[in-house]
């Protein structure tokens, strides 16, 4: 469904990303992996075309979406998730949600702000997350994990096909944990596709179908989590030699 071609982003003299090349398979759930600094999220901003790649090629079911801007990648069907929540403090989950769902850029400006279709849809989303309780408080009442489904809930409005997560699980508490996991495995089995950012072992072992793993800026590896777990370059470079067996 995804694929990623020698894609390379630099600043300056620094190559953040350097040649990386993977694909994510439709239905799948895929992890991008690697130590702090390995240009991940740099990837995945490009990927959605939040920053433009220096080179390379990124494809969407057989289409080129790298010059797109990031609007008509999520009409197409690519939506993702930022490791900070970027809510509007002052508007309530409801309407944070269906701002973050507009996919026709400028048009937008001539439609009513908020629909009654677009509300009804926000509304099941919630109630699949089971928040509907807070769907009409303000961001700023919110807690850093009701923040972090609100964001979830928010790139499900435009109905993607592939979904890219930037570390779901990061700041999170184990119930909540949990709950998210439940909710990408859900989604999953309905045929969504995932690609998810995650330093969270346990989750990406019990999660992934495939595991990717970045280093310097370039894919060093990448299979199954039962094989890429014993590879000994992903050792080295992501964990210093040690790695969990036990996590799966």
């Amino acid at each position: 469904m995804l694929e990623v071609r020698n894609l390379c982003k630099y600043f300056g003299g620094i190559k953040a990303v350097d040649g990386c090349s993977f694909t994510v398979e439709q239905g799948s759930i895929t992890a991008l992996i690697g130590p702090n600094g390995a240009g991940k999220t740099t990837a995945f901003n490009c990927i959605s075309r939040v920053l433009e790649p220096t080179k390379g090629q990124v494809w969407l079911e057989g289409e080129r979406i790298d010059k797109l801007r990031p609007h008509q990648i999520t009409k197409r069907g690519l939506s993702r998730t930022f490791q900070i929540s970027r809510n509007l403090a002052d508007m309530t989950v409801v309407e944070n949600m269906i701002l973050q769902s507009k996919t026709d850029g400028w048009r937008d400006l001539f439609k009513p702000s908020v629909s009654p279709d677009e509300v009804d849809k926000a509304m099941e989303i919630l109630d699949f997350l089971g928040i509907t309780r807070i769907a009409y408080e303000d961001g700023h009442n919110l807690s850093y994990g009701q923040k972090k489904l609100m964001d979830f809930g928010a790139l499900l409005m435009s109905d993607p096909k592939i979904i890219l997560l930037d570390e779901p699980a990061g700041g999170v508490n184990p119930s909540l944990l949990e709950e998210i996991i439940g909710h990408i495995q859900a989604l999953n089995e309905r045929g969504l596709t995932v690609l998810i950012v995650e330093h969270n072992m346990d989750l990406i072992m019990r999660l992934s179908h495939k595991v990717v793993v970045m280093a310097q800026g370039q894919v060093i590896c990448d299979g199954p989590p039962e094989i890429v777990r014993e590879d000994e370059a992903v050792l080295e470079a992501y964990l210093g030699g040690v790695l969990d067996k036990e996590a799966a």
